[in-house]
């Protein structure tokens, strides 16, 4: 007898953190609040699987959250590629 394999929900994982697509507006705030451009941010693949379900575009923003023992909740940012 085969076994069923069952579908694995990714971002409902308790190992991955919280991953939020960006408004326009947000991107916007957040390069000018810190004096960057997209280039400048670290990396995430558009097929990753944490973000597959936010029907991301190469250029966006993913705001990531994450838990900290020490700080809390912490933030961090990604800009979106193709490859």
């Amino acid at each position: 007898m085969a076994k069923r394999k069952s579908k694995l929900i990714i971002k409902k994982h308790i190992l991955i953190p919280k991953h939020i697509k960006l408004s326009a507006k947000e991107r916007d705030e957040l390069f000018k609040k810190y004096n960057i451009s997209l280039k400048e941010l670290p990396k995430i693949k558009k097929d990753d699987s944490a973000i597959t379900s936010l029907n991301v575009k190469e250029g966006d923003v993913i705001k990531i959250i994450r838990m900290s023992q020490t700080a809390g909740e912490v933030e961090f940012y990604r800009g979106v590629i193709s490859e």
